[in-house]
């Protein structure tokens, strides 16, 4: 048995998520199905989430493990890449050491939301950010962001109809940059719940825009998911970086 750690970087436009999935095109089936044609056996792919149809990944940390031959690092992504569509690359390669798990090893993930705060389309930001319409106030917005950071249960940032029970999280950093028209929130945490960040993101910039909601410290009390905002769409979410 021989692992190998895989750093990914893909734009989730054309796949139903990460997960393999019957019938549909996910990040899993077509990662894994290059590493079997790079290794001539079955493979076992685990990675460290589930991103959503339509999210994208800067840094996702994958294992590959089974029965592999020894392929040295410095070669092994390129051998992948030559097997992969152009919106999946595998950016770095390592030995795994014995029990690594991808995601029960990680210690927190950070993930980066794009807004294209305009009146007017971009078509070159189309696939990766959420056109708002509604003027963002930067500064306000980080007044907003400073009242997540912290260990809290944030039952009221999560879809409606999940199953978690363990609904607290640790916050560890949240705020927003404005870049000319581009608006960009980072967050890290130790974990997150079923659409947290789309709608931290969705519920600060409504109010960072004027929309009167009740206040952060408020909603995250009342457990409700009702009291807090739009969920931002998946297509500007990023997951950045994970930690360990």
């Amino acid at each position: 048995m021989r692992g190998y750690i895989l750093k990914i970087a893909y734009k989730g436009t054309n796949y139903c998520g990460w997960q393999v999935q019957p019938n549909k095109p996910t990040v899993q089936k077509a990662v894994q199905t290059a590493c079997e044609e790079v290794f001539g056996v079955k493979t076992d792919l685990t990675g460290c989430s589930r991103t959503d149809s339509g999210v994208h990944a800067r840094e996702f940390v994958a294992l590959a493990s089974g029965d592999l031959p020894n392929i040295p690092t410095d070669s092994l992504h390129l051998a992948i890449n030559t097997k992969l569509p152009e919106d999946i690359v595998v950016t770095e390669t390592a030995v795994a050491n014995d029990g690594f798990h991808p995601r029960y090893d990680a210690s927190g993930k950070e993930y980066v939301y794009r807004i294209h705060n305009s009146k007017i389309r971009n078509p070159f930001e189309n696939e990766t950010s959420w056109q708002f319409h509604r003027y963002i106030d930067v500064d306000k917005a980080n007044e907003i962001c400073k009242e997540f950071v912290g260990k809290k249960d944030f039952c009221a940032f999560m879809a409606a109809g999940s199953k978690i029970i363990d609904t607290v999280r640790e916050v560890k950093y949240f705020n927003a940059v404005r870049e000319g028209d581009n608006v960009i929130f980072t967050v890290a945490a130790d974990g997150f719940l079923y659409n947290m960040v789309r709608i931290m993101v969705g519920t600060v910039a409504e109010m960072a825009s004027g929309t009167q909601m009740m206040p952060i410290n408020e909603i995250i009390a009342s457990k409700n998911r009702a009291n807090a905002g739009i969920t931002a769409p998946a297509k500007g979410l990023t997951l950045n970086k994970v930690f360990y």
